[in-house]
């Protein structure tokens, strides 16, 4: 059987698909920001050579990680959006995608720190405290910036595979790119074609992200 492929439809719903794509990448930039931060705080707090925390917030924290890397990302959103209002918590569907972006890439970042964090040597951390620097400082300035350098590959690969999963967040109606090619598609009769579309955009977005995020970390980790 032969396809006779036809995007005029698809592509003169430009203005649909360009909304998606402005919605995925505004997931993924407020998703990895966010994300990003609550991934430090939770590897500074399971990091074990940087002196000892609380039991009950080293526990909190790893039941966390191992809550959401266990768990499909799906799964996490459905109970979001799905789930909490029956604790009379209501979401949006923007804010619940938002949330669970968060939420997943925080998990996977914290562990991808962590590894970086003890892999700075102890010397390095016993020299910053005997110039009197604070506890605060010694984190920022001469443990988190160089555990940042050595993940760096890994963290740029976690936040695209957290982009590409945003495609899931359409199943609740954010109105990001998959939401928008399968609504052209239901529109248009042009499944094919609009799905073709969708890969190809997402493909570039991946590769655009990637080089963005390289170049990001060569200019203010690297260059440091």
């Amino acid at each position: 059987m032969l396809i006779q492929l036809d995007f005029s439809a698809v592509l003169a719903a430009w203005p649909l698909l360009l909304r998606g794509v402005a919605w995925t990448i505004g997931l993924t930039v407020v998703g990895t920001t966010l994300g990003l931060l609550l991934g430090t705080a939770c590897a500074w707090a399971r990091a074990r050579n940087l002196g000892h925390r609380p039991a009950p917030l080293r526990a909190a924290v790893a039941a966390y990680v191992e809550l959401i890397r266990n768990t499909p990302f799906i799964v996490q959103l459905f109970f979001l959006f799905f789930g909490l209002p029956a604790l009379g918590v209501k979401l949006s569907p923007e804010l619940a995608s938002v949330l669970a972006m968060v939420v997943n890439l925080g998990a996977y970042s914290a562990e991808i720190i962590r590894a970086g964090i003890e892999a700075t040597p102890r010397g390095q951390i016993e020299a910053a405290e005997s110039l009197a620097l604070t506890p605060g400082q010694t984190f920022r300035r001469v443990v988190l910036p160089p555990a940042l350098i050595k993940v760096w590959p890994a963290m740029v690969s976690q936040i695209i595979i957290v982009m590409l999963g945003s495609a899931v967040c359409g199943q609740i109606s954010t109105p990001e790119l998959s939401y928008a090619a399968n609504l052209i598609s239901s529109n248009t009769f042009r499944a094919f074609e609009a799905f073709i579309l969708a890969t190809a955009v997402y493909l570039v977005l991946s590769m655009l992200t990637r080089r963005l995020l390289m170049w990001v970390g060569g200019r203010f980790l690297i260059g440091r």
